[in-house]
């Protein structure tokens, strides 16, 4: 590995700061500048491997976004990409993050973020709801042509979200299937 690159990372991971088992790893596309940055196995292997990504291995990433490096600036944008859908934190992040225009581009050259319009369903307290997901009403709720009022407290199981609404998930309350505001529900379990 080339001397300056492992001088700039101070002979560490420059996504975990994990100092075992270095090498460089080229961001693509070329043409963008310096593509080359220090990762340990660990993260390469879950780079080149989405589905083995771990959550809480990649909390790293909310320090080496900060990164002065596009390249780094480049993966962790990348991978907190990958990640918030699974990962509230991740979303927050992301929210957070800034690149310049050139490095923006960058980063979506590969097309990491297209699913970045993808509708994300959250509970009243921001947990990301997923299909089959267990919630609790959290208010009292007139139910609509079902004649009764579903009781606060409610456990709803096995959810299905409503895939072009945010706010809308269905569930089954009291043997009626009922679509439900996402702001009067709490995950459970």
């Amino acid at each position: 590995m080339d001397k300056k690159l492992l001088e700039r990372s101070n002979n560490q991971c420059e996504l975990c700061g994990n100092n075992n088992n270095l090498q460089a790893y080229s961001v693509e596309p070329e043409g963008f500048g310096d593509n080359k940055i220090v990762v340990c196995d660990t993260c390469k292997t879950q780079i080149e491997n989405p589905e083995t990504m771990e959550g809480n291995h990649w909390r790293c990433l909310n320090d080496s976004m900060w990164s002065e490096v596009p390249a780094v600036q480049v993966m962790a944008w990348r991978l907190l990409n990958r990640l918030k859908n699974n990962e509230p934190w991740a979303l927050d992040l992301l929210e957070m993050m800034y690149l310049d225009d050139e490095t923006m581009e960058w980063a979506k050259a590969t097309g990491e973020d297209a699913d970045q319009e993808a509708i994300v369903h959250k509970d009243s307290n921001g947990a990301v709801l997923q299909d089959g997901d267990s919630v609790v009403l959290i208010k009292d709720l007139n139910v609509k042509g079902g004649g009764f009022t579903a009781k606060r407290g409610t456990a709803v199981r096995r959810i299905r979200l409503v895939h072009d609404n945010p706010e809308h998930i269905e569930g089954k309350v009291e043997g009626q299937h009922i679509v439900i505001l996402t702001k009067f529900v709490r995950k459970i379990g």
